[in-house]
């Protein structure tokens, strides 16, 4: 099979990661020959943020929902270990409401997001809660989702119509 990694050619990751990930999206309907190619690809990524997106959305979305948190998780600390973020949330809630805006930082909030989303689907609703109700307060547009993940949380269950 010839892959025309070109067609990515915006994609900034080494060529073998390219293929890879390609050939994980070919495979698709084969979850587990695109899986060996993704966990390839992640093996030999390092840190690459846009690898680890790509592999978020993956597993997400083959609704491997522990391993789309697993890349979540490493999107969220690689991005606070890059910005030096502090570990305090109220220091970090002011750098981020400061900074909302910046490449990385929207990038961090949508990862952060979606590991609440995540926690939500393995049931895990507190910690989900919390993070949804974190993203929001910094969130006044809703761009990341968070807002309607804390709703749907927190809606008190509807009474059944007899």
């Amino acid at each position: 099979m010839q892959i025309d990694a070109e067609r990515f050619s915006w994609f900034q990751v080494p060529e073998e990661i390219k293929e890879l990930l390609i050939l994980a999206a070919e495979h698709w309907e084969n979850t587990s020959e695109s899986e060996k190619y993704m966990h390839q690809a992640l093996a030999k990524t390092g840190d690459n943020l846009e690898v680890f997106v790509a592999a978020y959305r993956y597993f997400y979305y083959k609704y491997n929902y522990k391993m789309a948190l697993q890349t979540a998780v490493k999107v969220i600390d690689k991005i606070k270990e890059y910005e030096k973020l502090p570990d305090d949330w109220q220091e970090l809630q002011s750098i981020l409401i400061k900074r909302k805006e910046d490449e990385q930082i929207r990038l961090y909030l949508n990862a952060y997001a979606a590991s609440g989303l995540v926690l939500a689907k393995l049931g895990e609703l507190e910690k989900a809660k919390e993070i949804s109700a974190k993203v929001k307060s910094i969130d006044d547009k809703n761009d990341f989702g968070a807002g309607i993940l804390l709703d749907i949380l927190t809606r008190p269950p509807e009474e059944e119509e007899e």
